[in-house]
């Protein structure tokens, strides 16, 4: 008689999991009674929504995480692009500088600026390679140094339901694309972040690290797609992805991939990063769609970081005159 293989009395079917936003929202909440107190918090009534953001004139008191270089100094706050406005205020730069998906350093969102201070983002090397005339090995301030660097106002949508708008610094990624000569093969490109465990320990964990993400070059060439080097008017800090980092701004945020240290251009689509850790909830395009839910949440609405106004969520994030024909 085979032997019976029992599953561990912990296992748990995925259906009966807590869904992500309640889990956050308990953390969230176990993190305040933990700051302030449960007392005085159920007494004054702040409990709900509340956040473990620090105020303004603290966040001052810390670090930037900025890892300035002479060429930063030379190129920053840069020309505003008038095209792109918004239809909400801008989030508050220490709001939006606490709050950030960076799993390689934490799991949890508002405290990956206070993990990333040993991590270093110059010198920075960029390396492209693959289906192109031109492969190479570029320092990126020498790469930034031939951009057309410009301010662009985008919203930024999470897979998670919340969101903010913020003030990107970079350029173009067609104008990188351009100047390497992709081959007439290359229809997709593979972007490929850092690996340094010793530093970021979120990647001794669940992988597959380092973390990649991957676009059609349709997408790649749209007017939309950057290569961020700012937010703000000065540099990217660390926990926004310094010193280089994606924004395709209709698609989920998990999209833009952050420290980019390889650009590759391929015939095939390539794996990603959540699509091959959890492929049933985030697909390979990721587009901002309301009407397509998690499956574990809606994404009718969306929560915006700071005010926690909750907005109707729009489809391909509010981008569709300018992306809309790619998905005919």
């Amino acid at each position: 008689m085979a032997n019976l293989i029992l599953p561990p009395t912990w296992r748990i079917p995925e259906r009966k999991a807590t869904p992500e936003p309640l889990y956050f929202k308990a953390v969230n909440r176990r993190s305040c009674l933990k700051l302030f107190g449960a007392g005085v918090l159920l007494a004054s009534g702040v409990l709900p929504g509340c956040t473990t953001h620090v105020s303004e004139e603290e966040f001052a008191k810390n670090p930037k995480n900025f890892d300035w270089s002479d060429f930063d100094r030379e190129v920053y706050p840069a020309t505003r692009y008038p095209e792109f406005v918004l239809d909400r205020p801008l989030t508050e730069e220490h709001i939006a500088a606490q709050y950030n998906n960076f799993y390689e350093f934490s799991e949890a969102k508002d405290d990956v600026w206070r993990r990333v201070g040993g991590f270093k983002s110059r010198p920075w090397t960029l390396e492209i390679k693959g289906l192109v005339n031109r492969p190479q090995q570029i320092d990126v301030d020498q790469l930034l140094r031939t951009m057309p660097l410009e301010e662009r106002l985008y919203r930024h949508r999470c897979v998670e339901a919340w969101a903010m708008t913020v003030p990107w610094t970079g350029f173009p990624l067609k104008a990188l694309i351009d100047k390497i000569e992709p081959l007439s093969g290359a229809r997709y490109i593979r972007f490929t972040s850092f690996y340094s465990p010793n530093i970021a320990m979120g990647q001794r964990g669940y992988g597959p690290w380092p973390y990649t993400e991957s676009l059609t070059m349709e997408e790649a060439i749209n007017e939309l797609t950057m290569l961020v080097t700012g937010i703000y008017g000065h540099p990217l800090p660390k926990q926004h992805g310094a010193p280089l980092r994606l924004v395709t701004p209709w698609k989920y945020g998990f999209k833009s991939i952050k420290s980019i240290v390889s650009i590759e251009f391929t015939a095939e689509p390539s794996s990603t990063f959540w699509n091959t850790l959890v492929p049933f909830e985030y697909g390979f395009v990721a587009n901002v769609n309301p009407q397509i839910p998690h499956p574990r949440w809606s994404q009718a609405t969306e929560r915006m970081i700071g005010t926690n106004q909750r907005l109707p969520t729009l489809y391909l994030n509010g981008y569709e005159q300018w992306v809309g024909h790619l998905y005919t």
